[in-house]
């Protein structure tokens, strides 16, 4: 594991460096992130040219996270997993629960920390040993100095490596090493300039200032992961053998999917197929049941609200019932309407009666458990599924079938449109918390294909 005492030392960067380093070894690679997080895997899946997995012990118990690990990474020669914030930051900011911290455990993995350098010098050391003993087993086996020169890292490297640790080299700060952001974190790989021949010449600089073969030698440390499957029996996996073909919105403005998700919906028998509601003017012909991920619709609003044909279609198969799940960006494309940033108001698909609007400040962040309140599509009344919030848009129509409760804070609201066919609203869930959602969304979406074959 790749982790840092704080958000912004570089981590997302240098994961993509040495997974690009190792790929160019021949060496079969894997790659996680720790956390709810979308964009980072985004930039792992550049490299790898695989879809990343999330580790993350709110939304599955060690046990699960564990198998989940060891199932998803039997097939790669190293497994790299990207932490999350700070390395011990976990729940509410005052524990180690969903921390980075937590899946080293978990996983039984070495962790090397990568320590921001600038502004700092011999201070390192000082905050280093804090993290060292601040938890008897940190897992930190070594470390990394990133945005220093060669003669600083020359000077401190002793110093740090006289508190038992070993200093796996350091990377200066560079143009290759600038990936830009915004408010939901990273922007997109797609958005990233040459990104791939940025990753080669990071990886080629990796190869001059990072010790990757005594990396490589730290992962041979790993003991076997060894597991059992926690599931129950009634979340165990019966997937048909007929496919239903499900629709799922995929560009730029619809991306955030957590790829567990997407695994255990084709594992039941889903055949995902991708559109665009920015480009296409169809549905792809055919489809049972329809998905809206979350992403980034307010930045692409005319583009979408122009594309008269696909909004058209969209409110076509509400009509015939298909079944549909919308989170977050997808929430919002069903609204009547939009607003941006600069107060534009566009028209959306109208499938939601109310505005969705910016505030100015992030609303709702955090982990949180959903409670169904009542019987609704997809849930039962009293069952629960785990997600996030994380967005700086809110509605006049939030819906009240659910109720969201934040862990350990006595905090909950109403959330969650869930209607005859739909089920939307701003929290991304994780469907592995609870497979009975993504499983009885297939059965309504099994019973649309079996209509349509009743009628011909």
């Amino acid at each position: 594991m790749f982790a840092a005492p704080k958000s912004g030392s570089g981590k997302t960067m240098i994961t993509c460096g040495l997974l690009q380093s190792f790929l160019l070894r021949g060496i079969t690679c894997r790659s996680f992130k720790c956390g709810p997080d979308y964009i980072d895997p985004m930039f792992h899946k550049a490299v790898l040219g695989i879809d990343g997995g999330n580790l993350d012990t709110f939304f599955l118990d060690k046990e699960s996270v564990r198998e989940l690990f060891g199932r998803e990474s039997k097939e790669a020669e190293i497994s790299v997993i990207e932490g999350v914030m700070g390395y011990y930051d976990g729940m509410g900011g005052d524990s180690t629960w969903a921390s980075s911290y937590e899946v080293a455990c978990a996983v039984e993995t070495p962790v090397v920390l990568i320590l921001d350098c600038r502004g700092a010098s011999l201070s390192l050391a000082a905050v280093l040993k804090g993290f060292l003993e601040y938890r008897k087993d940190s897992r930190i086996d070594g470390v990394i100095l990133n945005r220093i020169s060669p003669v600083m890292a020359e000077r401190l490297t002793p110093q740090i490596e006289a508190l038992g640790i070993h200093v796996f080299g350091y990377f200066p700060q560079c143009a290759e090493a600038d990936f830009s952001s915004r408010h939901l974190g990273l922007v997109l790989p797609g958005e990233v300039e040459g990104l791939k021949d940025k990753l080669k010449k990071l990886a080629n600089l990796m190869e001059e200032t990072v010790d990757i073969d005594g990396l490589l030698r730290l992962s041979e440390t790993a003991p076997v992961l060894s597991f059992e499957s926690g599931k129950k029996e009634s979340d165990k996996i019966t997937a048909s053998s007929e496919k239903v073909p499900v629709g799922i919105a995929v560009d730029n403005a619809f991306c955030f999917y957590y790829q567990e998700n997407r695994r255990l919906l084709e594992e039941m028998g889903a055949q995902l197929i991708p559109f665009s509601p920015l480009k296409d003017s169809r549905l792809p012909a055919g489809i049972c049941g329809l998905i809206l991920g979350g992403g980034y619709p307010e930045l692409y609003l005319r583009q979408l609200s122009e594309n008269h044909d696909m909004l058209k279609e969209i409110r076509d198969a509400n009509n015939a019932c298909l079944p549909i799940l919308a989170e977050c960006g997808g929430f919002l494309y069903l609204h009547e309407e939009l607003e941006s940033k600069e107060h534009e108001v566009c028209q959306m698909a109208g499938i939601i009666a109310g505005r969705a609007f910016p505030t100015g400040k992030l609303k709702r962040f955090g982990y949180i458990e959903a409670v169904a309140k009542e019987d609704m599509p997809f849930l039962n009344k009293g069952e629960s599924v785990r997600g996030h919030e994380f967005h700086y848009w809110d509605s006049t129509n939030n819906g009240e079938q659910m109720q969201a409760h934040k862990p350990g804070r006595g905090v909950s609201w109403d959330c969650v449109l869930a209607k005859d066919n739909i089920m939307a609203g701003f929290p991304h869930f994780y469907y592995p918390s609870n497979p009975q959602l993504p499983k009885r969304f297939l059965e309504a979406c099994r019973q649309v294909m079996n209509q349509k074959r009743n009628e011909k």
